[in-house]
C-alpha cells in the first residue's frame, strides 16, 4: 500500500468510526509505516512531532480516573472478564456522579460498588449478580427503594448493539428476541419484516450502543498502548465501539505486542486505546484470567456486609476510601 492510498482510505475511515478518535495521519502511519521512514523524508518529522505524541499516554491511576466525566455512559465487562476494580475504586474516591452504567453483558461487583457509592444514575444490563456470592446487595437495595432506573436487555442484544457501533452502522438485526416480553418494554427496539424474505419473517433491529467510556483491566500493555486481553475478544468490541477506552494493566512490556505472533491475536491495537495506567492486582477481589483467582471469601464478606447502609459504609471506608489515605502516606 502506498502513502496516497493509505491517506485516502484513512480519510474515509475517519469520517466513519474514527471521527472522534484519531487523525488521518495516525491511521495512514499505521497503514503504511514504511512511508514515514527514514526520518529525512519529512513524514518522519510528522511521526515524531504529531503521531508519536498521540499514542496512548501512561498515566497515574487517579489521572486515568479523572478522564471519566460525570454523566458518562460507562461500559464495564463482567466480573469474570477483566473488570477494572481498582479503577472503579479510584472513581469512587474521586466522587464521580450520574453515570449511566452499561453491563457488557451483565453487571457485578464493580457496578454494585458504584451504585452503593451514589455514582450511578441509571443502568442498562441483562443481569446484576455477584455469582457464587449471591445477590448484588446495593443493586438489590436500590431496586427495592425504586431509586435506580434500569433498562433491561439480553446478553445478545448488548453485544449486538456494540457490534453495530463497532461497524459504524445505526443498528443490527437480531432474531433471538422474537417472542420475548422485553420487546414491549424496549421502545428503542424495532420489529420489522425481513425485506429479503418472500414470506412473513419478523426480525428485531437493535440500535447501536456507543459508550462514552469503556473501562478494562488487562494483564499487560506495551509502551505503544497496545493491550493484551487474551481470548476475551468481546473486550475488543467494547473498545471499538466506545468513544474513549481507559485501561489499567498489571504491568508494561517492552516491544510491540502486535508484532508477536502469539500475542497479537489477543491484543487490542493502540488505535482504540485512549490511556493506560499500571495497577497491580487491579482486578482484586475479582480474578484475572490465569494470573490470579477471585478472592471468594472477600466477595462473600462483601455480600453480607453491604446488605445494610451501615455495613456498606463500613466496607467503603475500609476497602475503598482508606486506600487514598494509605497512598498519601
Amino acid at each position: 500500500m502506498d502513502l496516497s492510498t493509505a491517506v485516502t482510505g484513512a480519510a474515509d475511515w475517519e469520517r466513519g468510526l474514527c471521527a472522534e478518535r484519531d487523525t488521518i495521519a495516525v491511521v495512514a502511519a499505521r497503514a503504511a509505516p514504511q512511508a514515514f521512514w527514514p526520518l529525512d523524508r519529512g513524514w518522519g518529522r510528522i511521526w515524531l512531532e504529531r503521531i508519536r505524541p498521540m499514542m496512548p499516554p501512561v498515566l497515574a491511576l487517579d489521572a486515568l480516573a479523572a478522564r471519566v466525566p460525570d454523566g458518562a455512559m460507562v461500559a464495564l465487562p463482567p466480573d469474570n472478564s477483566l473488570c477494572p476494580t481498582e479503577l472503579v475504586r479510584a472513581l469512587i474516591r474521586r466522587g464521580v456522579r450520574n453515570l449511566h452504567m452499561l453491563g457488557v453483558p451483565v453487571s457485578g461487583f464493580a457496578t454494585d460498588l458504584l451504585i452503593g457509592a451514589g455514582a450511578v444514575a441509571k443502568l442498562t444490563t441483562s443481569a446484576v449478580t455477584l455469582g457464587e456470592a449471591g445477590f448484588a446487595p446495593r443493586f438489590t437495595a436500590a431496586m427495592k427503594a425504586g431509586s435506580l432506573p434500569i433498562t433491561d436487555a439480553t446478553c445478545p442484544a448488548v453485544h449486538t448493539g456494540l457490534q453495530a457501533a463497532e461497524k459504524g452502522v445505526p443498528f443490527m438485526p437480531l432474531r433471538g428476541l422474537i417472542g420475548s416480553d422485553l420487546i414491549a418494554a424496549r421502545n428503542d427496539w424495532r420489529v420489522i419484516d425481513n425485506p429479503f424474505s418472500d414470506t412473513p419473517d419478523p426480525i428485531v433491529l437493535v440500535p447501536a450502543i456507543m459508550p462514552d467510556v469503556a473501562l478494562i483491566h488487562a494483564v499487560c500493555a506495551d509502551r505503544r498502548g497496545n493491550v493484551w486481553v487474551g481470548r476475551r475478544r468481546e473486550l475488543a468490541t467494547i473498545a471499538h465501539a466506545a468513544r474513549t477506552t481507559l485501561v489499567t494493566v498489571e504491568h508494561l512490556v517492552d516491544g510491540d505486542l502486535t508484532e508477536d505472533e502469539h500475542m497479537a491475536p489477543g491484543t487490542i491495537g493502540s488505535l482504540y486505546v485512549s490511556a493506560v495506567a499500571v495497577a497491580a492486582r487491579g482486578a482484586w477481589p475479582l480474578g484475572l484470567l490465569d494470573h490470579y483467582g477471585a478472592d471468594q471469601p472477600h466477595l462473600d464478606a462483601y455480600a453480607r456486609e453491604a446488605r445494610t447502609d451501615e455495613g456498606f459504609a463500613a466496607y467503603l471506608a475500609a476497602h475503598v476510601l482508606a486506600r487514598r489515605a494509605k497512598a498519601a502516606e
